[in-house]
């Protein structure tokens, strides 16, 4: 470094050079001393704050965009949420028609065998239908299965795509053979009116959908491992009624179901 330092004794010139010399050094000494910080290392707090933008009209009163509620979370109202109608049942979307239908205090139902005491628009689907599986062709059910609003239900949750296909693709052959084989034993069974004189009057196979499996006798659990394995019986057992597939058929003749589940 160089001072003008003209008209000034040399001693004093020197002690100024030799002062600001030891000043530069130990600024020096000190950069080199200082840690070096990662962004990531730096606290919160040290960082510069985000500059909010104003505008002339605040959304609220503080002036600040309220925060919405998280997901999830009705929104705040002060008020307490409403509690749900205890007296409103849960009623199923179809009705609860195709669910197995066991009330233990209940008398149990009549177990008919004889077809003859069937409505004739009944006995006649009935019909189509055992004739149809006994062909082995599956696309014999097609028309009896029909489309649209009036289709026979073949599943608890929506299907997509053709019902021929669905039911092929619950069999254990590519065919669908082993569908039609159980669809002709539920057929095959006893069966049980139920909701006789309502809209949702129905004719069921087998009858073990209104039966409490506990109250089967000998001959009935013989009838019952004619559809279901030993296995199955004991699982449905803890469930508490028959779950398997069912069918149910409308006085007017109409295959409203043939479903398997709870």
């Amino acid at each position: 470094m160089n001072f003008p330092m003209s008209g000034q004794p040399k001693g004093l010139v020197l002690y100024i050079r030799l002062a600001a010399c030891c000043a530069a050094i130990a600024f020096v000494t000190c950069l080199a001393s200082s840690p070096a910080y990662a962004l990531s290392e730096i606290k919160r707090e040290e960082l510069p704050s985000p500059v909010t933008p104003s505008t002339d009209d605040d959304v609220s009163p503080g002036g600040a965009i309220p925060m919405p509620d998280p997901v999830g979370t009705p929104p705040s109202t002060g008020q307490q949420p409403a509690a749900p109608d205890a007296a409103e049942p849960n009623i199923p979307s179809d009705g609860g028609s195709n669910r197995p239908r066991v009330d233990p205090e209940a008398p149990l139902p009549e177990v008919v065998y004889d077809l003859g005491k069937l409505p004739e628009p009944v006995r006649r689907m009935h019909d189509l239908i055992i004739e149809a599986c006994k062909s082995g062709d599956i696309e014999k059910l097609r028309p009896l299965i029909g489309k649209g609003d009036s289709m026979t239900q073949l599943s608890l949750a929506d299907i997509d795509g053709d019902a021929i296909t669905f039911l092929k693709g619950l069999s254990g052959d590519p065919d669908g053979q082993e569908i039609l084989a159980i669809l002709e034993e539920v057929l095959s069974a006893g069966y049980v009116h139920v909701d006789a004189g309502t809209p949702q009057e129905l004719y069921v196979w087998p009858y073990f959908f209104s039966l409490p499996l506990d109250k089967l006798d000998a001959r009935q659990r013989v009838e019952l491992f004619k559809i279901v394995t030993a296995g199955d019986f004991d699982d449905m057992k803890q469930f508490g009624a028959y779950i398997f597939y069912r069918v149910g058929i409308t006085p007017a003749g109409e295959w409203t179901f043939f479903v398997a589940g709870d």
